[in-house]
């Protein structure tokens, strides 16, 4: 008889990981999904998952190596061990991202044990005007859904899966090897418990759908770029009647030729003239509310900030709103008439 660590092609000695590492390569390569209608890959594989059950246990493991190379010596008078793995949590882990999901049979697995829905992420690009005051806008998103024609059932209308016979529901099967009583997924429900004899001709018994639906959300007013807003529910159909995963939509917002974003307040730019900043002087600001009579102090410098309290951006967490920052930019003229230069060389003069 075969041993187990020659089915998976590693020495009595290796580790755990080598173990492991060993499993993974050959069912990838092995896999029903990957081997459709080849009987000897099926074959294969579950001598391999059957060996990769007990061998990964440290436990098991120990009780193999004593007991099963002679097939003889057992540990229990009339009997041995039952080992009854049916633990296919590797197997799910390997799988899950391989083949788009891991096919039909995990999809039907997941169904079984109620997997709520994937979340999805959408995209928005929104205007910085309407970033401040809200908006609505529509918002197309590709889902996986219940199959509209079965409901997610995966059989025809009219009909119902029905408990498999050979695994009487449970999902694997027992095969005795000597001393051992493995289990394995079950070959005719692939792991499920259910068979469907009368698939559903619109989803070829997935139960699944791909369908573009389109979703009005709400803006709120004061939205950054990079923005979540989560909708509850609106992602990708949950398995086996769980709920359904989230929709999260991210908010890109445009940029604004006037504010520069900084957190809830905008930053903005004014312009004054050297002798307005030496001796003060009164200047308009916009700001989202419209525009506002700010003081400049006299003997103000070039980048200074002054500040327009609660005429900022929304603030999402509530409580009003940020500032406006106004950044004095000095202008300084090009071309002088002759009464502005005689003017500032009398004033370098006495400075």
């Amino acid at each position: 008889m075969t041993s187990l660590y020659d089915t998976l092609g590693v020495s009595k000695s290796a580790s755990q990981d080598e173990i492991k590492k060993a499993y993974r390569s050959l069912a990838r390569e092995h896999h029903p999904d990957r081997n459709p209608g080849d009987e000897g890959a099926e074959t294969r594989f579950k001598e391999v998952q059957s060996a990769y059950d007990v061998l990964k246990d440290p436990e098991k493991r120990k009780q193999y190596d004593a007991f099963g190379a002679n097939g003889a010596r057992g540990g229990q008078p009339g009997g041995g061990f039952n080992f009854d793995v049916g633990d296919l949590g590797d197997l799910s882990d390997l799988f899950g991202g391989l083949f788009g999901g891991g096919g039909r049979g995990r999809q039907q697995r997941q169904q079984q044990r109620g997997q709520r829905g994937s979340d999805v992420e959408a995209h928005v690009h929104v205007s910085f005007e309407d970033s401040l005051k809200g908006a609505q806008v529509q918002v197309p998103v590709e889902l996986e859904t219940a199959c509209s024609e079965c409901h997610g059932s995966g059989a025809k209308p009219g009909t119902s899966p029905r408990i498999c016979p050979d695994c009487n529901g449970r999902g694997v099967v027992s095969e005795s090897q000597g001393l051992f009583a493995l289990s394995q997924p079950c070959p005719r429900c692939r792991g499920n418990g259910t068979v469907i004899e009368d698939p559903c001709p619109k989803c070829k018994g997935s139960g699944r759908e791909r369908r573009t639906k389109r979703y009005t959300v709400k803006i709120p007013a004061g939205v950054k770029d990079g923005t979540r807003i989560r909708l509850k529910g609106k992602g990708e159909a949950g398995y086996g009647g769980a709920p359904a995963g989230d929709l999260y939509v991210v908010t890109h917002v445009e940029r604004s030729e006037t504010y520069e974003r900084r957190g809830d307040d905008l930053l903005v730019t004014v312009p004054v003239s050297f002798p307005d900043a030496a001796l003060g002087t009164t200047v308009e600001v916009p700001t989202p509310d419209g525009a506002v009579s700010l003081k400049v102090p006299a003997g103000s410098e070039d980048g200074k900030l002054l500040r327009i309290r609660g005429r900022g951006a929304p603030k999402l967490s509530g409580g009003g709103k940020g500032d406006v920052l106004a950044r004095l930019k000095l202008e300084v003229p090009k071309r002088l008439n002759r009464k502005q230069r005689q003017l500032l060389e009398e004033f370098r003069k006495v400075s």
